[in-house]
C-alpha cells in the first residue's frame, strides 16, 4: 500500500475563523512561525491562500496560488500550472524553505464565494487504503478494467497516496516527493479558476521542508 490516505469527504463553511493548526481552505493562515506569504514573480502581487494541510508529524503545509480577483474575470496566468512558473507555492512550517519572493504579512488575498465573499472551510476526512502508485509504462499494461479500477481508486480529492495523473508521470524534479495534496477545483464549494478541467497536485519532500505544485488539464 501506499501512504496514508484521507479522503476530503465534505466541506464544512466555518462558523467563525479558524485559527488552530488543522487543515482547512480558505480564510487566513495559521502561521506557526514568522508569517511568510509568497508573492507573484512577474506580476508583483502576494498569492491567494488556497488552504492549509495539517501533517503527521505537526508541521503544517500552505498552498498558495497566483489567482484573479473577483473583479478580475479575465485574468489568468497561465504559469500557476508550472512547479517553476513562480506563481505557485507550497510552504511548509516549522521548518521549511522556500526560494520564491515573500513577504512578512500575516494575511493576504484567500478563497472566495461566487459572489465575491470570502470563504473558509474545514473539512471532513476519511481514512482510505489506495494501491501503490503505478507509473504509466505500467498502467499502459493493464487492462481496460483493470486501469478503470485503478483510476477510481487513487482518483478524488484527497490528502496523501497515489496521484491520480491523467498526463502522463509529472512529478516534479529534485525529487523524490510525496502527494501533500489532490484537488479537483470543480468540486470545491468555493470560486478557483485554474484553466478548464484541472487537476491540482500539491507535494512535499521526505523530510517535510520542501513542497511543490503543478497542475494538469485535460
Amino acid at each position: 500500500m501506499s501512504s496514508a490516505t484521507q479522503r476530503i469527504t465534505g466541506f464544512r463553511p466555518a462558523a467563525e475563523p479558524v485559527t488552530a493548526p488543522v487543515t482547512k481552505f480558505g480564510g487566513q493562515p495559521t502561521w506557526l512561525e514568522e508569517p511568510a506569504w509568497p508573492a507573484s514573480w512577474a506580476w508583483d502581487r502576494p498569492m491567494r491562500f488556497v488552504c492549509q494541510v495539517a501533517l503527521d508529524d505537526g508541521r503544517l503545509a500552505y498552498v498558495f496560488l497566483t489567482h484573479a480577483d473577483h473583479d478580475e474575470p479575465d485574468f489568468f496566468d497561465p504559469d500557476v500550472m508550472s512547479p517553476d512558473g513562480g506563481e505557485n507555492a507550497v510552504i511548509t512550517q516549522p521548518g521549511g524553505h522556500y526560494d520564491g519572493p515573500v513577504s512578512a504579512s500575516a494575511t493576504g488575498p484567500t478563497l472566495y464565494l461566487e459572489d465575491g465573499s470570502p470563504a473558509e472551510f474545514t473539512v471532513d476526512l476519511e481514512a482510505a487504503d489506495e494501491p501503490d502508485f503505478l507509473p504509466q509504462k505500467r498502467y499502459v499494461q493493464l487492462s481496460e478494467e483493470e486501469q478503470s479500477r485503478y483510476y477510481d481508486a487513487v482518483s478524488g480529492n484527497k490528502i496523501g497516496g497515489a496521484p491520480a495523473f491523467f498526463q502522463g508521470d509529472d512529478w516534479p524534479e529534485d525529487g523524490p516527493w510525496q502527494l501533500l495534496l489532490q484537488l479537483d477545483p470543480d468540486e470545491l464549494p468555493c470560486h478557483l479558476n485554474l484553466s478548464a478541467a484541472p487537476l491540482v497536485f500539491a507535494f512535499v519532500s521526505g523530510d517535510g521542508r520542501r513542497g511543490r505544485l503543478l497542475v494538469q488539464d485535460s
